[in-house]
């Protein structure tokens, strides 16, 4: 499955970066998304979703709302199945915007979701 983390970062003890390395582990494809990083974990860091050279599956997102909906339409442009909203990246008007043009979104912990084998 194709995951793009919205938001990752290099350093270990942020969640974002433990979900990096958590889908990687479960041989996820993983596209980390940070326009301020080169690289994580060895792998390549995108500036934006639009430069992910694959389609998406899930977007998870560690971002605060007010970064977050300045990405609705690349979001829309995407078109993932589904979005994921970890603990205090909520964003309910961005959410029914998406869900709006038939993007699942969910409120979750992607950490907790691979860890009970909900992702």
């Amino acid at each position: 499955m194709n995951a793009a983390v919205l938001g990752a970062s290099a350093k270990p003890e942020r969640y974002s970066n433990q979900a990096v390395v958590r889908l990687m582990a479960e041989n996820h494809t993983v596209f980390p998304v940070n326009p301020k990083l080169s690289e994580i974990q060895g792998i390549k860091v995108y500036p934006s979703l639009m430069q992910v050279p694959e389609s998406l599956d899930t977007v998870t997102v560690y971002l605060a709302p007010e970064k977050s909906s300045r990405l609705e339409n690349e979001l829309l442009e995407v078109k993932p199945r589904r979005v994921i909203f970890n603990p205090g990246a909520e964003n309910p008007d961005l959410m029914a915007g998406l869900q709006e043009s038939g993007i699942e979104c969910i409120e979750a912990c992607t950490l907790v979701l691979l860890s009970t084998g909900q992702f």
